[in-house]
């Protein structure tokens, strides 16, 4: 029974086991089929071709659309790949547009890849209408808003810093808004301006300054701009003429599309700006050392028991934010974009602000079956500034750090202040620093709108022929005030200031051209021919009222007005020959109401070539190179803008306050007869430019390389007249030359280029020698040039020249002597002409602040949603004066005139100098630098609210760090002479921007 249930039961076990092991088995197989079918690997091959004309494409990146696999074509343009069937290949390479191919059963897959309209056949804003990139003649520069430096950003000038070769941006100061001196390929002029002309769409302004404003640029909303093209050569900007001598900088706001539907973006940024550092001065305890060695008794007395670091008085932490709303889209088929705007920057240094409330408005309609077409914009901002008296920036600097802020008492608005022994104010001693910036009030509204409207009709009856029409404005109303109590120390003497002042300008412009552009296929050839007229006047009306602070007495009111006017007939012809020889010939004749009438019109021709060495059969189907174009151009461009607009008239100029003429008690305004040259007239300016641009495909590499040679002719300089000649003993006229020449390289580079990451890193270097080659009318070796650059301490004293055979404004100083030590011995230096006396003729002209070199490289990476970029710059070769150091470092410094004391630099421990010595080459420093100018980090969320909404978080840093030898706080001085500028701070910023 046991044995017949043991043998039951095991058959009954052999049976299930057998199931089991049947079971496990089926399912392994049915696995292993799932397995394979969903991981098969079929090899994939084919080639990639370009569109254009066939060829193979090596270096084109064939990536698993979703995932980091992926691998590159070969020379001649074969790859081999596996992967799933279900898999998506994305082929993407430069310059052309990415393409996607599901491979399902395909084992073979050939793709031709088209030209990317938006890099190959990017359309670049030229003078008068537009080109495509890759047929430009002359050196062109165009960055785009992708490019733009990103962070805390008031004015659009800080948008391009460091991008472009040849193009040096040098910021003016830290103040909220403040502007940037902007010199492409070096100043043209001495005493003319050197600002490149700036139109904004179509608008060319006006490069005087706006009263009541930080800087004219600061009045417009850097987010509104959607690209910014530069200008560089003569055979770019001549169809300028008379204002392209400086080159020429074309700004194009934002615009709608009719494409998609209504877009929606919000963007908010809140910035930290904080000081990079102090000047160095002696501390409060360091001071009172050295008084008790060095001053008298009555010094010692007057030291004080506090320990105030004034500069940290001054200064703060400065918050800042900016919001921009943007609508735009199509509406009944017309493209058009609304935008407000709000920025809000406080300034580091205290009591300086600056309000911004902007909007704008464009419209893209297009009648008449796409014949006409119909651009509108309107720009307008309000502006509130709040200056702060920049005046306590030296004084924290100077000021008895003994002493405290407050004074204890009422007298002088409780600010401890230099007293004389009558109890009033020591007017030759620094002022309290918290009490210049606490009771001086600077404010101004200013409100400006730029706008026009652009007309393009193309002929039905001949398509080839474009009328354009164009009236634009640019109006700006600016009203200030300045008022300082009659309590305040610093204008105790004029019972305090009361100043009032308006401003208007009306630049008005209308400008008319025919365009015909003709394919003319039988002879390989295409024309493109442009002839027009402009009118543009500049209308300029302000008031100036100064008075005491009760307003009963008046010291200054002045009424001004003046007014320009340019009329300009202007034509450009573009050939091309077999889409590879290129010939543009552009004039410009201008006249100008600034020039007496024999002088008033003068005639700007360019011409310029180029050669698609790419397009050539030698190269057509190369594997290696995607482009390679010579080329040369030739020009003359002119300057009208000489600072005057009646320079050749017979004038009288009305006497200041301080020089009126008493009769009785009465004092009368004077008129006083001004010297003048019937004969000024234009610069001009000739350039010659030979460039070269080249792309690799493989190696995803692009540039250019151009040498550059600038003339400037009729150069206008101040000279001694004969007496009795004239009626003045200096006169500005046109007797002079200048030179520069440089080379500049760009290059782009794309390492990484993948569906997930890609990289992209851009460096631009430019070499830029400037020389004087004539400054009078006869060859004279006695002449030393104009004394030029005035600096802080000496009266009247100058530390720089312009001289012929050397750059402008070399600085002009004496050959410092020293010990065996290295040390500088006060008084004593070498003397250069050997007659045994140390005077003036020892001088020597020794280099400039004018960089011979200047880098920029940047750096942009993205990695699915994340980003990161950085913009890094530098200067090579421009050398600064440290006029902090000279007018604060020697032991003169501390003994004030009746009674006061005064903080010194902590560099006359170095130098021990008893007294200033201004004109010591020892106070010159190499100001070479490397800047990181800004950081950014970015992430953005793609599917935010169900794919609805797109929103993007940046992080940014600007200022980050300078690695100088410099001792100063910044080693980038405009001007080249530092003395107690606005300094720039560190700027840390938060972003947000949503888009649906």
């Amino acid at each position: 029974m046991f044995q017949q249930n043991y043998g039951e039961e095991s058959k009954n076990s052999r049976s299930e086991a057998r199931f089991s092991f049947s079971k496990k088995l089926w399912l392994l197989m049915m696995f292993s089929w799932v397995s394979v079918a969903a991981f098969a690997q079929n090899k994939v091959t084919g080639t990639v071709k370009d569109a254009k004309d066939g060829s193979p494409l090596p270096g084109v990146t064939i990536q698993v659309k979703g995932q980091t696999k992926g691998t590159q074509t070969t020379g001649d343009g074969k790859y081999q790949i596996n992967v799933a069937d279900n898999t998506v290949l994305v082929f993407s390479f430069i310059g052309k547009t990415t393409k996607e191919v599901t491979v399902g059963s395909q084992t073979v897959i050939d793709v031709s890849l088209e030209d990317d309209i938006k890099t190959l056949g990017e359309v670049v804003v030229i003078g008068y209408g537009s080109q495509k990139k890759k047929d430009l003649t002359g050196s062109v520069a165009a960055i785009n808003s992708e490019d733009f430096n990103k962070g805390n950003i008031a004015s659009p000038d800080q948008l391009v810093v460091g991008k472009v070769a040849g193009v040096q941006i040098t910021s003016n100061g830290g103040a909220p808004g403040a502007g940037s001196t902007i010199r492409i390929r070096g100043g043209a002029s001495l005493n003319a301006n050197n600002d490149p002309l700036i139109v904004i769409d179509g608008v060319p302004l006006d490069n005087s300054g706006i009263s009541g404003a930080p800087s004219a640029l600061s009045l417009i909303n850097p987010n509104d701009i959607e690209s910014m093209n530069i200008l560089k050569d003569a055979s770019a900007t001549a169809i300028y003429g008379s204002r392209a001598s400086n080159g020429v900088i074309l700004i194009t706001t934002k615009k709608g599309s009719k494409n998609g539907g209504l877009k929606v973006n919000f963007s908010s940024q809140a910035s930290l700006a904080q000081s990079t550092g102090f000047t160095k001065v002696l501390s409060a305890d360091q001071f009172r050392t050295m008084i008790n060695e060095k001053g008298t008794a009555a010094q010692i007395a007057v030291l004080g028991q506090a320990n105030t670091n004034w500069q940290e008085q001054i200064y703060r932490n400065a918050l800042s934010s900016d919001n921009n709303l943007s609508v735009s889209g199509s509406l009944k088929s017309v493209p058009f974009r609304v935008s407000v705007g709000y920025t809000n920057q406080d300034g580091i240094l205290k009591t300086s602000n600056m309000g911004r409330t902007s909007a704008s408005i464009g419209i893209s309609p297009t009648l008449l079956n796409n014949h006409l077409k119909i651009d509108v914009n309107l720009k307008g901002s309000n502006v509130d500034n709040t200056f702060a008296n920049t005046g306590a920036i030296g004084a924290a600097i100077a000021f008895d750090p003994t002493q405290s802020v407050y004074s204890g008492n009422n007298n002088y608005g409780g600010y401890w202040e230099w007293l004389n022994s009558d109890g009033k104010p020591n007017t030759i001693a620094p002022r309290n620093p918290v009490g210049l910036l606490n009771q001086t009030s600077d404010k101004s509204t200013v409100q400006r709108s730029i706008g026009n409207i652009q007309l393009d009709y193309k002929f039905h009856f001949l398509p080839e022929l474009r009328a354009n029409v164009n009236a634009g404005y640019d109006v700006s109303k600016s009203d200030g005030t300045r008022f300082v109590p009659a309590t305040a120390a610093a204008n105790y003497s004029t019972a305090g200031e009361k100043t009032v002042y308006t401003q208007n300008k009306t630049n008005k412009l209308f400008d008319f051209y025919l365009n015909y552009v003709k394919e003319l296929k039988e002879i390989k050839s295409r024309i493109d021919v442009m002839a027009g007229y402009e009118y543009q006047d500049f209308l300029t009306e302000s008031t100036n009222i100064r008075t005491n602070a009760e307003g009963s007495t008046t010291y200054t009111n002045s009424p001004y007005k003046t007014q320009n006017t340019l009329v300009s007939f202007f034509g450009r012809m573009n050939y091309t020959f077999d889409d590879a020889y290129l010939l543009t010939f552009t004039v410009r004749r201008d006249g100008s109401s600034r020039f007496n009438p024999d002088n008033r019109w003068g005639t700007f021709p360019s011409a310029a070539f180029a050669w698609k060495l790419n397009e050539m059969s030698f190269l057509k189907n190369s594997n290696t190179i995607s482009e390679l174009k010579l080329r040369v151009g030739y020009g003359i461009t002119g300057q009208q803008d000489i600072g005057q607009n009646y320079a050749y008239l017979p004038r009288y100029t009305a006497s200041l306050d301080n020089a009126q003429y008493q009769l009785g008690n009465t004092f009368y305004t004077t008129l006083r007869a001004e010297g003048y040259d019937a004969n000024i007239k234009w610069e001009q300016t000739a350039t010659s430019n030979a460039g070269i641009d080249f792309a690799f495909k493989k190696a995803r590499l692009s540039g250019s390389i151009d040498y550059y040679y600038k003339n400037t002719t009729n150069l206008l300089n101040v000279i001694p007249v004969a007496v009795g000649t004239n009626l003045t003993n200096q006169l500005l006229t046109n007797v002079g030359s200048m030179e520069n020449q440089g080379v500049e390289l760009a290059l782009n580079y794309n390492p990484i280029h993948t569906d997930k990451f890609d990289w992209n890193v851009a460096f631009n270097a430019t070499y830029n020698v400037n020389k004087i080659t004539k400054l009078t009318n006869n060859n004279d070796p006695s002449y030393q040039g104009v004394l030029v650059g005035g600096i802080a301490g000496g009266v009247g004293s100058t530390i720089q020249i312009h001289s012929v055979g050397y750059p402008a404004y070399s600085y002009y100083v004496l050959q410092q002597s020293y010990d065996a030590s290295g040390k500088p011995i006060e008084g004593v230096y070498v003397d250069r002409n050997g007659d045994g006396i140390i005077n003036v003729d020892d001088q020597y002209r020794y280099k400039s602040p004018a960089p011979k070199v200047f880098l920029g490289f940047n750096s942009q990476m993205t990695y699915d949603n994340w980003s990161f970029g950085f913009v890094l710059r530098g200067n090579i070769g421009n050398y600064v004066y440290n006029n902090v150091k000279s007018s604060n470092g020697a032991y003169i410094n501390f003994q004030g005139s009746n009674g006061y004391i005064a903080n010194l630099s902590p560099s006359v421990f170095d130098s021990q100098f008893a007294k200033n010595q201004f004109f010591s080459d020892y106070y010159m420093e190499n100001a070479s630098f490397v800047r990181m100018e800004n950081i950014t980090l970015g992430y953005t969320f793609k599917k935010f609210l169900g794919n609805k909404v797109n929103m993007r978080l940046n992080a940014t840093a600007q200022n980050v760090f300078t690695i100088t030898k410099y001792t100063g706080l910044n080693p980038e001085v405009s001007g080249g002479i530092d003395n107690n500028v606005y300094p720039v701070p560190r700027t840390y910023s938060l972003g947000l921007n949503i888009g649906f």
